[in-house]
């Protein structure tokens, strides 16, 4: 049997919300399987959703920059927070989002690209900024929106500066309308973005294998509940109908009013305006997201330096 560790019980609890002595026992019955015990819990019903891990596991900044119809975010990490307020360290990640906005979002490319006012590269002026501030840095993904008619609108969430934060998100909207009318609402759809972190802009958009695992626990809820087999596949198929609408982007309730569904907001400012509008693409980039942090005892650090 697996070691279930305290930490193990605690996270499994801050992403179902479920009791700490269920989630023990989803933990020993999937042998300490994270991702397994969830469902476990969720089968069961005592979890009513499996949370995003959304918790920054790692530090650094965002970086968002818009120029005329194409925008670019990148992500650079460093070890503390207290490097991301270093004026050094945000005027590279500055740099890097403008060289992305030319080059794309290869990571192996904008490395390789020429830096700047300087005879080095990319990479050259990050080993040099590790070297100068005494952490380690890596710039870890980079991401495009381009439009070929109409805005790219952007947004910053938890700003630390201008154009760089913890979450950034580009919104591409195709459009023969005026740029007065879809840059408020690109960013509405931006900051709706940026709260709901809708997983694809429409249902056929979505992973598959996210949809095939919501399947097979709507199927294991639905045959305990003694309904007929065709009342049961109605019950799968409408649970996962409500996950596909409510991780897809056009038809999650936009955040800021509350009830009506994001599709219909952008009708409604296509009527206005007298022109089809469409959402082409968004990207949103979490800072740390998908980094495992390693969880560190200080206590016993400290006893094991004093050789205690």
């Amino acid at each position: 049997m697996a070691d279930i560790t305290a930490t193990m019980v605690k996270d499994l609890r801050d992403r179902t919300g479920a009791g700490m002595m269920d989630c023990k026992k989803a933990l020993n019955e999937t042998a300490g399987d994270m991702e397994a015990a969830v469902d476990w819990l969720r089968t069961k019903g005592l979890a009513a959703a499996a949370k995003k891990a959304g918790r920054t596991a790692a530090e650094g900044l965002i970086g968002v920059t818009v120029a005329g119809k194409r925008g670019a975010m990148v992500e650079v990490n460093s070890e503390t927070d207290f490097v991301a307020k270093n004026d050094t360290f945000q005027g590279f990640v500055r740099t890097v989002t403008e060289i992305a906005a030319e080059l794309g979002s290869d990571v192996q490319a904008l490395l390789s690209a020429s830096y700047p006012e300087s005879d080095g590269s990319v990479h050259d002026k990050l080993t040099h900024n590790v070297a100068t501030i005494g952490e380690h840095q890596s710039l870890r993904r980079a991401a495009i929106v381009e439009v070929e008619q109409g805005v790219v609108t952007s947004y910053v969430h938890n700003a630390t500066a201008s154009g760089l934060g913890k979450i950034g998100v580009l919104v591409g909207l195709e459009s023969a309308a005026s740029a007065d009318v879809l840059e408020p609402l690109g960013k509405q759809i931006a900051m709706h973005i940026a709260a709901a972190n809708p997983l694809a802009l429409d249902e056929a958009g979505l992973d598959q294998s996210l949809v095939e695992r919501e399947r097979a626990i709507a199927r294991e809820k639905a045959a305990t509940s003694g309904k007929p087999a065709e009342i049961i596949e109605k019950m799968i198929e409408g649970g996962v109908r409500k996950y596909a609408q409510e991780n897809s982007l056009l038809t999650q309730v936009f955040v800021i009013d509350g009830k009506s569904k994001v599709a219909d907001i952008v009708a409604a400012a296509a009527k206005a305006a007298g022109t089809p509008i469409t959402i082409s693409s968004f990207v949103r980039l979490q800072l740390g997201e998908g980094i495992e942090r390693e969880e560190k005892d200080f206590a016993a650090e400290v006893a094991a330096a004093a050789g205690m």
